[in-house]
């Protein structure tokens, strides 16, 4: 059974009592909650309800500590709002990596390479990006960043436009060690797309947020590589240097607080790490804005998320969340 409004309204009044110490008056938290819940269209069953509105007003809460002090990064209450930062991780990240610093002597010698190209670059601007997707309760998101990937390419180079399917990707790629709503990486989804002569688009193969059985067929086909490019580990320089060519998969560290309740502004979290990657996503372009270098990133949590879908994270700053890490971009056929 889902409450309606009147008996949230209800169980708000009588959860003043047991409320413990916290920043905001108690009509503070129930006005933000029902303003949020009406925004989101969410609704809970009694026994979700208490969970839900501890979550937010702990939410709430660090939002305004952090947004209190001085921060490049504002935070606000996103669509994951009445998650706590484990059920978010558990149900939204879909890559789990740990990649060592172990740089072979070719990419060490890259570490000089200095990139003089232009000062930005968006791709959205230049019609090689889709609209923004939403992964939902599915750790598909290195077939999101797979297929924006893809998708660029394929623009740049035929100048049309193709969505193409991450289902296909989440029920197809296993053998090449994707596990579908359980993780992913971008590299093992372009072996299969190489293999398999293409990928179909997404309305031949809707997305469903879960795995199924694999269907595609040759008459689904929407677009093909013939390859791909790992940038050497770590080099911001070669990242920002194949963004000037195409849109670009990257893995980050999004598991913080301050990831999930991102609002706008250049995202700076000093305890990212570069090594624990867990978040495949779509580097698009770069820029600098107030003097703050950034890369432009497209998320797969669809457009109520941060800035559109988007967010701007730090550039050169020591690859802050690994985004220079894990980074790769294919080839178009």
């Amino acid at each position: 059974m889902r409450l309606s409004l009147f008996l949230v309204v209800s169980l708000l009044v009588l959860s003043v009592s047991v409320c413990s110490a916290n920043v905001f008056s108690s009509q503070t938290y129930q006005t933000s909650f029902i303003g949020w819940m009406r925004k989101h269209d969410r609704a809970y069953s009694h026994e979700e309800f208490t969970d839900r509105y501890q979550a937010f007003k702990e939410n709430m809460d660090f939002i305004h500590k952090w947004n209190s002090q001085e921060s490049d990064t504002v935070l606000g209450l996103t669509k994951f709002a009445d998650l706590t930062n484990e059920e978010y991780k558990k149900h939204y990240l879909g890559i789990k990596v740990n990649v060592k610093k172990n740089l072979n002597a070719a990419q060490k010698g890259l570490k000089f390479f200095k990139f003089t190209g232009p000062d930005s670059i968006d791709w959205r601007e230049k019609g090689a990006v889709s609209q923004v997707k939403d992964q939902g309760q599915c750790g598909s998101c290195w077939s999101f960043s797979t297929t924006g990937a893809v998708e660029g390419a394929h623009q740049i180079k035929s100048g049309n436009m193709v969505s193409l399917s991450e289902q296909n990707l989440v029920d197809c790629s296993g053998q090449y060690g994707n596990q579908g709503c359980e993780g992913g990486l971008m590299v093992n989804a372009f072996e299969y797309i190489i293999d398999n002569g293409g990928i179909a688009t997404e309305s031949s193969y809707p997305y469903t947020a879960a795995q199924g059985r694999c269907k595609f067929t040759k008459s689904m086909n929407g677009a093909n590589i013939i390859g791909y490019k790992e940038i050497p580990q770590g080099e911001e320089d070669s990242l920002t240097a194949a963004l000037a060519k195409q849109p670009v998969s990257v893995a980050i560290d999004a598991s913080h607080m301050s990831f999930q309740l991102y609002s706008s502004g250049v995202y700076d979290e000093p305890a990212c790490s570069s090594e624990a990657l867990d978040h495949g996503v779509l580097a698009v372009g770069y820029g600098t804005l107030e003097g703050k270098d950034y890369y432009i990133i497209k998320n797969s949590w669809g457009p109520t998320w941060g800035q559109d879908g988007y967010i701007f994270m730090s550039r050169n700053a020591q690859n802050q969340c690994g985004v220079a890490t894990m980074a790769s971009y294919p080839i178009s056929a």
